[in-house]
């Protein structure tokens, strides 16, 4: 057995590096750092896995779409009303272009009484109602506006403004008709009662009688007249739904409304013409068309000379028909012509009460024109004559050729005696002379 050498195996202890054979060797050691590594990248994915997870279900959860706060932001600039925030400052935080419509803001300014209430607010803490109506009202911009000022907190006030200018307009349109109304009413009413004073006293005398009996007469049915169009005129303005519109023969309108003022026409010994049939057609009512028109030829009847002429033309331009009556009589003043499709307006007051009118014809044609989606246009002068202008869109759908021919009847006339009788009124008419 060689011999063994105790100093080279101590002097090589002592020159062993640390962690030596026995640290390398070692079946313990490593597996367990390997282990621990391993543990540690399993537990992060574990928990990075877990996060992500976590994210994933909250990302879930949330809405999407706009947040609350630009819904609000949203809200208050679609507002119908004008709102205006303001600090204890008195300066504007935020506004919607509501409130500039109404005035409420002016050159990036708030309104002063605005700012004024709003410091009243915040000293008092309760709401409060002012009135920030523009100082001068202008066309149809907004005249009645009323504001609540209430508090915010910390400070801040928000100013809220309606604007009531249609509801004014109405109020005042409202009294103007019922005052206009009451006053139409009395004069023919207060006639009939001294008149009847009148007959009661000259019972006796049969020639006082019957003299007082016509006024009586005359009175009355002005009158009538008067209510039968307010009645009209209600209805028209959207008191009642209009017949569904069906299509009408403008030649037919034309005869219809030409028959209705045969009478008055031949007292004032005024000559109406009118040119050749047109075949035209249009979507309406037939009843109210012939109101309209012979409210236009009653007018110009009335305000026309003795043997004076009036017209009647009708035309189609675009997709229009239009039906023109024009006179030679007074005229209208420019100052008027604005006025004269109001109610009871009478550009010549004395006259329309010696015609016996109502004022309310130039109305009615108005509403008509408008409910048929058209309009009535007027051209005046004074000392020359007058033309009023009834457009009604035209029908747009197949048009019988049979409608067209001249003296033919009514397409929607199935009935023989109908017919008979429009043609028996047609030659009548002819053979007076006066209108044709």
């Amino acid at each position: 057995m060689p011999r063994r050498c105790h100093g080279c195996h101590d002097w090589a202890a002592k020159t062993r590096p640390t962690g030596g054979r026995e640290a390398y060797d070692s079946p313990v050691t490593v597996p367990a750092s390997l282990a621990l590594a391993a543990g540690t990248l399993v537990i992060g994915a574990v928990v990075g896995f877990l996060l992500a997870q976590a994210r994933r279900r909250q990302a879930q959860r949330r809405p999407t779409g706009p947040t609350v706060a630009e819904l609000l932001q949203r809200l208050v600039s679609s507002s119908n009303n004008g709102v205006l925030v303001l600090n204890r400052f008195g300066d504007m935080v935020l506004h919607n272009p509501r409130a500039e419509a109404l005035g409420l803001v002016r050159a990036n300014q708030a309104d002063s009484r605005a700012r004024k209430a709003a410091e009243q607010v915040v000293e008092t803490d309760d709401p409060l109602e002012i009135d920030v109506s523009p100082l001068e009202a202008r066309g149809r911009q907004p005249e009645a506006v009323l504001a609540e000022v209430r508090p915010l907190g910390d400070g801040f006030t928000v100013v809220e403004a309606v604007d009531h200018s249609e509801a004014v307009r109405l109020e005042a349109t409202r009294r103007d008709f019922v005052a206009n109304v009451s006053h139409e009413l009395k004069t023919p009413v207060g006639a009939i009662a001294l008149l009847t004073e009148a007959v009661l006293d000259a019972a006796e005398d049969v020639d006082e009688v019957r003299r007082f009996g016509s006024k009586i007469l005359h009175e009355s049915t002005r009158l009538g007249t008067l209510v039968t169009e307010l009645i009209a005129l209600s209805r028209l303005q959207g008191a009642e739904r209009l017949p569904d519109l069906n299509v009408v023969e403008v030649d037919a309108v034309v005869r219809e409304a030409l028959g209705r003022t045969k009478l008055s026409a031949e007292s004032a010994e005024i000559n109406v013409t009118t040119d050749a049939p047109s075949g035209l057609l249009v979507d309406g009512d037939r009843t109210l068309l012939v109101t309209a028109l012979s409210n236009l030829l009653e007018n110009a009847v009335a305000y026309s000379p003795a043997g004076s002429p009036v017209s009647i033309s009708r035309r189609l331009v675009d997709d229009g028909v239009e039906i023109a009556v024009t006179d030679r009589g007074i005229g209208i003043a420019e100052e008027d012509q604005q006025r004269v499709f109001e109610r009871f307006y009478r550009a010549d007051k004395a006259r329309s009460r010696a015609t016996g009118g109502t004022g309310l014809g130039l109305a009615i044609v108005k509403h008509v024109a408008a409910n048929h989606g058209g309009e009535v246009r007027l051209w005046s002068s004074p000392g020359t004559g007058s033309t009023f202008t009834l457009r009604i869109p035209a029908h747009q759908g197949p048009i019988n050729t049979e409608a067209a021919k001249p003296n033919a009847p009514a397409r929607a006339d199935k009935n023989p005696e109908r017919i008979s009788r429009l043609v028996a009124t047609a030659q009548e008419s002819a053979d007076h002379g006066g209108i044709t």
